[in-house]
């Protein structure tokens, strides 16, 4: 049976691992479509979209799963991205007018009457926080939205939206090669009761052996785009440790994708990863870590092999970084 775990400081319950419907590459609508629905029958409840995960069609996909079992399934999704710059830089909008185009558009995709969790994507420097947040509580009291999230935030940023109205979860990429969340977000996360929900909890792909080298990447795979962490140099290097880490993984019978969840899983019961995938087998993988139980010294020994400056390039180019410096 799933285990399940509180998503925000008054819940739900959901399952204690995700599914994030964000697909690299091109996109196969029955393939995902027919894994989402697979995850769902394993147990996994809270389903991970966006409005701007392929250009809304990761929405109409979710929608599909979830007609006719939404008491089953818990749907967050998220708005505030309006395509990128010609920099690469993001375009954001986090007006009180878009937020509730947005979530009526958002709606109309899902096929839903009132979503689940709905997160701001990305701050708006040119919008207060407050007054991004107030119009989402207003879905809140309006009834169109059931719980408001933020995603990429700073420990500052959530406390001053945090008082405007209660933040369920915040959503940030925490991974064992991403852990800055845990120098001051998380602590903020944790002393509010608001749960932090881990993207790409497998490195984008890297921490399950799915990125080798640059020849690994499908045609229009946006990973190509991320910054130094994946240039030819840093994937190299990386690769050392990964293989200490897949070695770990034998002696414990099993795969390193599930060493890596576990060790995220184990971190705290307000962590919920959400690790997606095209491929079945693959889910089937990611939801036997939730019961993965190993002693506490095998759990240093993986953070002893992804120690501190282990990981070479940055997560995410830097012109989107300082974006993100919210």
């Amino acid at each position: 049976m799933m285990k399940q775990r509180l998503l925000g400081k008054q819940g739900p319950m959901v399952s204690a691992l995700g599914f994030g419907c964000m697909i690299y590459g091109q996109l196969d609508a029955e393939e995902s479509e027919s894994t989402i629905r697979r995850a769902v029958e394993r147990g996994v409840s809270l389903l991970d979209t966006a409005d701007a995960y392929d250009g809304g069609q990761s929405e109409q996909i979710v929608g599909r799963v979830v007609n006719g079992q939404n008491s089953k399934v818990h749907v967050a999704t998220k708005f505030g991205i309006r395509g990128r710059n010609s920099d690469g830089t993001l375009k954001l909008d986090g007006s009180r007018e878009y937020v509730v185009q947005a979530c009526q558009n958002s709606l109309r995709r899902l096929g839903l009457d009132v979503i689940d969790l709905y997160y701001l994507h990305r701050v708006d420097p040119n919008v207060p926080i407050e007054d991004t947040v107030g119009a989402m509580g207003e879905l809140v009291k309006t009834g169109l939205v059931r719980q408001i999230g933020l995603s990429e935030v700073s420990a500052e940023t959530l406390q001053r939206a945090n008082a405007v109205h209660p933040i369920a979860a915040v959503q940030m990429e925490y991974s064992l090669w991403s852990r800055d969340v845990e120098q001051s977000l998380l602590p903020a996360c944790r002393k509010l009761g608001v749960t932090l929900v881990a993207y790409s909890p497998l490195g984008r792909g890297f921490l399950a052996g799915a990125i080798r080298d640059q020849e690994s990447f499908r045609q229009g795979d946006i990973r190509r785009l991320m910054g130094e962490r994946f240039s030819k140099e840093a994937l190299q290097h990386n690769r050392n440790w990964l293989e200490q880490l897949d070695a770990l993984a034998r002696q414990n019978e099993c795969t390193t994708a599930q060493l890596a969840l576990g060790w995220l899983l184990q971190t705290g019961d307000d962590i919920i990863p959400i690790p997606g995938t095209r491929k079945l087998a693959k889910a089937e993988e990611n939801i036997a870590a939730v019961n993965l139980a190993l002693p506490s010294e095998t759990w240093r020994k993986v953070e002893g092999i992804v120690a501190s400056g282990q990981v070479h390039g940055l997560r995410l180019p830097a012109a989107l970084l300082k974006q993100l410096e919210v």
